[in-house]
Parts: C-alpha cells; sequence; structure tokens
C-alpha cells in the first residue's frame, strides 16, 4: 500500500459530458467516482475525494470539499483546498474519469519522483495528463497566484515549474471520459476487465 494519500478529482462541470460523469454508472459500481475510490483503496491506504460539494455523493469516503471563497470551476481551487486540509508533503492526484490508470503506471511515477521536484506528471503522445501524477507542498504558493491572476492553464504551470515529466508509450491507460462517446467506449472496455 502506498502510504502517501491519493486524491480523486471529482469536482469538474462536466461540460462536454453533458451531465456531471462522475455519477455516471461504472463497471459493476453505480457510479464512477464509486468504481474509482474502490480500486484505488487496494493500492493507498488513504483516498480523499476532491468535489465542490459532497452533498452529492451517497456513499461512504473522506471527501474535500472546495473552499467557498474560491468561487470558480477550476482544479486550482481543488489543489488550495486539498494542501489546506492536508498536512502531506505531496499527495497523488488523478482525475474521476481516467478510470484505466493502473498501478503499474501509478508505481512507476513514483519510482521517478523526487523530493526535489515540485511534481511528477505522466505523459503521452498525446501530451501532458495534469490530472495523473505527484504533486508536492511546493505548488501551492503557484496555485495561489494561479487563482490571484484568475488564470487556471494547469499545464503551462507545469512547464514553469520543476516538473519530472514521465512519458508512457501505452497513451490506453490514460483514456479520459470527456464526451459521451468515450464513456460508451470505456463501458466496454472495463466489461472486458472484469
Amino acid at each position: 500500500m502506498i502510504q502517501i494519500p491519493c486524491v480523486i478529482f471529482a469536482g469538474g462541470k462536466s461540460s462536454r459530458m453533458e451531465e456531471d460523469k462522475s455519477l455516471l454508472p461504472f463497471g459493476s459500481y453505480p457510479t464512477l467516482v464509486e468504481y474509482q475510490h474502490a480500486r484505488l483503496s487496494k493500492i493507498f491506504s488513504k483516498v480523499y475525494i476532491s468535489c465542490k460539494e459532497k452533498s452529492k455523493f451517497d456513499f461512504d469516503a473522506h471527501f474535500i470539499e472546495d473552499k467557498p471563497t474560491y468561487n470558480v470551476f477550476a482544479p486550482t481551487v481543488g489543489f488550495v483546498s486539498i494542501f489546506e486540509t492536508l498536512s502531506m508533503e505531496k499527495l497523488f492526484i488523478i482525475s474521476v474519469d481516467s478510470p484505466f490508470v493502473t498501478q503499474k503506471e501509478i508505481k512507476q511515477l513514483f519510482v521517478e519522483d523526487k523530493n526535489s521536484y515540485d511534481a511528477t506528471i505522466a505523459k503521452t503522445e498525446d501530451g501532458v495528463q495534469p490530472l495523473c501524477g505527484i504533486y508536492h507542498r511546493s505548488m501551492l504558493p503557484y496555485f495561489y497566484n494561479m487563482l490571484q491572476s484568475d488564470t487556471h492553464k494547469l499545464t503551462k504551470t507545469l512547464y514553469k515549474v520543476n516538473t519530472k515529466f514521465v512519458f508512457f508509450n501505452d497513451k490506453q491507460p490514460f483514456l479520459n471520459l470527456n464526451y459521451p462517446h468515450e464513456y460508451q467506449e470505456a463501458l466496454k472496455l472495463v466489461n472486458t476487465l472484469l
């Protein structure tokens, strides 16, 4: 079990899906977020869910709600709220809509990570996967600056700081469920894995 906490980001607008993707059924679970929570709890000793409001979820888990003082829809708010809530020096972050990232990819990120980095992030031929990686507390001042300047391009910030990008040849584990057709493809794929 990995002792560094895992935080599942489940507070997005899901505008491209046109419904809350975290609440879509997935695998044998009533929701995608429950699927993610269950499988990641087998890898990490502590799993949290970052969200706007926990009232939309009806299962038992550790939730970190976005601080209401930051009234924007952006991962930046989640990062600030998480680091203000938890005292850990580093955290593993994953998006709720990345259900195929396995222990293999996660372990590789931890192998590559060093305390001197600000972040250790997955990258494929499709580009940077900013919500799949290890973030260090040294990123917090940058997140505050992003909020103050109302700029929320996470990948752009990662290129400005001391980030280790870990390249993965296989991009399938990093499949994101942004659109309805991607969700349907993922349902077929998860059924073959069950």
